[in-house]
């Protein structure tokens, strides 16, 4: 069983940066699409970004091409998002995610979750 665990969210002014980390215990299988989800109040779960594990190719939502920025450290089974320029919008709850589908950031029935980490920008 695959268990994302997230740390790093936190409050920022907008223009402001934050980085998420993801710990995933459990094993993963070469290819599989881990990343980032988010939920703002009373809105649907939406994909941020997603990477395959141990492939090189990196997906984004519209909304945060060129602010946001997804890696990975294979040896540590961790997945990273780098929010840089952040706007209030950005408000939300933050997922990590695993086994969904790339490039799309779409999550199925398989898919794993983590608890969430708080991401709040301010004006």
């Amino acid at each position: 069983q695959v268990q994302p665990v997230e740390s790093g969210g936190g409050s920022v002014q907008a223009g402001g940066s934050l980085r998420l980390s993801c710990v995933v215990y459990g094993y993963i299988y070469s290819g599989t699409c881990m990343g980032w989800f988010r939920q703002a109040p009373g809105k649907e779960r939406e994909g941020v970004a997603g990477i395959a594990f141990r492939g090189s190719g990196t997906f984004y939502a519209n909304a945060v091409k060129g602010r946001f920025t997804i890696s990975q450290d294979n040896a540590k089974n961790t997945v990273y998002l780098q929010l840089n320029n952040l706007k209030p919008e950005d408000t939300a709850m933050y997922y990590c995610a695993t086994n969904f589908i790339c490039p799309s950031l779409v999550a199925v029935p398989l898919t794993s979750w983590g608890q969430g980490t708080q991401v709040t920008v301010s004006s």
